[in-house]
């Protein structure tokens, strides 16, 4: 069986343009991409996971697609100003090492609109926010998943001194 890989998701900026009808009209072709991956699991990574429970995120998504939406990230509060570039990225990793033995090693990827929420760069799939999710992110998330697939050693993580636990 293959190991799972996980997509930490963001939804203004990528399941739909940031500030217009929040009409998810980007999530299809997410969906699409990740029904050519069966071990791709979601953990939502957006803001609304602290105004919405995740059973309704849930339901966001296709039938098919909602066994495989694995959680949602914590959400930690920062202590000062700086704290908050790459603090998605510290939450995702903080999930990570509540559901994977070896979070180093651990085969994940984010998809969102705002590159200072994640200091590993190479694992973002940066999508524009006026636009969303387009074929073009589907591409970049495609490539992802398959070098997951084929066993491409993940990046190492950022030099920043990050605490990850």
């Amino acid at each position: 069986m293959t190991r799972s890989s996980y997509i930490f998701m963001d939804f203004d900026g990528v399941t739909h343009p940031w500030g217009e009808v929040e009409d998810f009209r980007c999530l299809p072709l997410i969906e699409s991409v990740l029904r050519e991956f069966e071990e791709a699991r979601v953990v939502i990574a957006s803001d609304w996971r602290m105004l919405f429970s995740l059973s309704k995120l849930v339901l966001r998504f296709s039938e098919d697609i909602r066994p495989r939406i694995a959680g949602a990230t914590p959400h930690i509060l920062p202590k000062k100003g700086a704290d908050l570039h790459g603090m998605r990225e510290r939450e995702a990793m903080a999930w990570l090492s509540q559901h994977e033995a070896d979070v180093d090693s651990a085969p994940w990827c984010a998809l969102d609109d705002a590159p200072g929420n994640w200091l590993t760069r190479s694992r973002l799939v940066l999508t524009d926010f006026k636009r969303g999710f387009i074929e073009e992110d589907a591409e970049a998330l495609r490539r992802m998943l398959n070098g997951f697939r084929n066993g491409v050693p993940p990046v190492a993580r950022p030099r920043s001194g990050l605490d990850w636990g």
